[in-house]
């Protein structure tokens, strides 16, 4: 028997009755501290309903970190493994914005809360570049200064 194809109608119905899912943007302190840390309250956030947005600059991020972890004698070969596993399975499902000239122009302004660290502002440059309203985004960090910033900024923070 075929299966009934949904009408335009009540596609559109659907649609609008279906909950609005928040963009959850993972800057790199948290992305590290559920590679490096294992941090359960990012795991969780990880596994949740949102979609899911990074820098490019958190892959290099992040990365780095795992280096500094192995070489610094904090992971083993066998972690250091599983954390480049975890980081590429992340940004396979993960949608990545690149640093353009406008992240890097929003990056010389200033931010509501001062100092702002420059890889710290490219990741709020960022956030704010992705156009969407802030009652949408979550920023899930670990970094203090993001984390005013991003509330000064109007964006919930996890």
């Amino acid at each position: 028997m075929a299966k009934r194809r949904t009408r335009p109608a009540a596609a559109r119905r659907q649609a609008a009755e279906s909950p609005i899912v928040a963009t959850l943007y993972v800057e790199s302190s948290a992305l590290v501290a559920a590679l490096l840390e294992h941090d359960e309250q990012v795991l969780k956030s990880l596994q949740g309903p949102a979609r899911q947005i990074t820098s490019s600059l958190t892959f290099a991020e992040a990365a780095r970190a795992i280096v500094r972890a192995r070489v610094g004698g904090r992971l083993s070969t066998d972690a250091e493994r599983a954390a480049v596993r975890a980081l590429r399975q992340f940004e396979r499902r993960c949608y990545v914005v690149a640093i353009t000239d406008d992240v890097l122009q929003r990056v010389k302004r200033p931010f509501p809360v001062e100092p702002v660290r420059t890889l710290d502002a490219m990741h709020l440059a960022t956030v704010e570049a992705l156009g969407e309203p802030p009652a949408l985004v979550i920023v899930l960090t670990r970094a203090a200064r993001v984390r005013e910033d991003a509330m000064a900024l109007g964006y919930s923070v996890e």
